[in-house]
């Protein structure tokens, strides 16, 4: 999925650091050097309780008993530092009229320290009722989380399309992670048909979330419980940052995570300190929240503040990759005299995307940037076998080994084939 596991710091982080060797410190990891978050992570569910939820194709029993026994089982497991809240939509008006139903989204347990017990009363409440306000519910939700710097987790769970268009829920979830809050939202759909699995799945890969598709009882009460328990791991919240059309004016980044958002063919430019002696090491990516044609590409280069270019990285997709990451390193040489002043290294981020008319263009496409400046190696690592640093000689050993054990190995089945011939 940009975004399937969070664009967050998902692919441009991985993706560094196997290529560069790079381990990112997020602006809120330096200030909080024990990796903690500095906030309680928070997670509200959000359940559809709309009329469709009576079938009974779960287990022999209906996708709303699947549902309450999954909460119950999820709230006894909840982990004592994640503040959970519940919302609803579709329970509370039965009747015909469309304007009022796509209204009916209501707050079931506020977002907060938990009482499991009064949770549970709450949930079994529920009954199945009326209309599928998806994105309405979506809206008040990122509502409901808002404040704090903790992470942010949204968990739909919904066995049907939203019935209030023209508010598209994908769209709405473009626009929740345009805001560069830090909010992720994982769907869940029971028993989806190919429309319903086709929404859910555009509204997570819109915010870096998942999408499961749900057939039996223990299927939710294990995936609810894995979502729920990773809002409450350590995490780098990526900081949103806003490139600029040109080098000059553009935003001067540090070491860290982060986030912003490119229409289709555009480019975008950050500023980095670089000293003498020191590498700069940048990865991006850059993600397919919604259709888009194939062939498309991403650039990063590296340009002095006079658009000489320094270096680049470039990656290309067909139409098979929902995410594209590429990246550059730039060791700045060392430089007589101990004031040697830094250099303004301008990062530019390119992308060759286009769309269909139908699709919009706006908010852009989610782009993750990961910045880091380290000493730069010592001329020796390079020069030693490649970047293996000292572990040229181990190479260099396993091939000699590797060599005369096929000499050996060679002489020993050819003296088996001469003694075989003479019997």
């Amino acid at each position: 999925m940009i975004i399937r596991k969070r664009l967050a710091a998902g692919t441009c982080v991985l993706f560094a650091a196997l290529t560069m060797g790079l381990t990112p410190v997020g602006a809120s990891a330096a200030d909080n050097p024990d990796g903690q978050p500095t906030a309680a992570p928070k997670v509200e569910l959000v359940l559809d309780v709309s009329g469709s939820m009576r079938a009974r194709d779960i287990d022999g029993g209906s996708r709303m008993a699947a549902a309450k026994q999954a909460f119950n089982e999820v709230l006894d497991a909840t982990p004592k530092e994640v503040e959970l809240g519940i919302r609803t939509l579709g329970a509370n008006y039965r009747g015909e009229d469309r304007k009022v139903g796509c209204k009916d989204t209501a707050q079931l347990y506020p977002v907060g320290p938990l009482d499991r017990t009064e949770a549970k009363t709450a949930v079994a409440t529920l009954s199945p009722t009326g209309w599928t306000p998806i994105g309405p519910a979506l809206l008040k939700a990122a509502d409901d989380l808002n404040g704090g710097d903790g992470s942010r987790r949204i968990v739909l769970i919904s066995d049907g399309e939203d019935t209030c268009q023209p508010l598209d829920p994908c769209e709405v979830a473009r626009d929740i992670a345009a805001k560069g809050i830090n909010l992720t939202i994982d769907t869940l759909g029971l028993v989806p048909d190919a429309k319903t699995r086709d929404q859910l799945s555009c509204i997570a890969e819109a915010t870096g979330g998942t999408y499961t598709s749900v057939r039996h009882t223990d299927e939710l009460t294990g995936r609810v419980g894995q979502l729920v328990d990773r809002a409450a791991d350590p995490v780098v919240n990526p900081v949103a940052v806003e490139g600029a059309e040109e080098c000059t004016g553009a935003p001067e980044i540090k070491p860290g995570l982060y986030t912003d958002r490119e229409t289709f063919g555009e480019h975008r430019f950050y500023r980095v300190a670089v000293a003498p002696g020191q590498e700069l090491r940048a990865s991006v990516s850059v993600a397919a929240d919604r259709a888009v044609n194939k062939d498309y590409g991403v650039l990063l280069r590296a340009v002095t503040e006079h658009g000489r270019e320094i270096v680049r990285g470039s990656e290309a997709g067909d139409g098979r990759t929902d995410v594209i990451s590429t990246g550059l390193r730039y060791p700045k040489p060392e430089q007589d005299g101990d004031e040697a002043a830094a250099e303004t290294v301008c990062l530019q981020v390119s992308n060759s995307y286009s769309a269909p008319a139908s699709v919009k263009a706006t908010p852009g496409l989610p782009v993750e940037l990961t910045v880091d400046v380290v000493d730069a190696p010592s001329a020796a690592s390079d020069v030693a076998a490649f970047g293996l640093g000292r572990g040229w000689w181990l190479l260099g050993a396993l091939v000699l080994t590797g060599f005369a054990a096929g000499v050996l190995w060679g002489w020993i089945s050819r003296w088996r084939v001469a003694v075989w011939r003479t019997n």
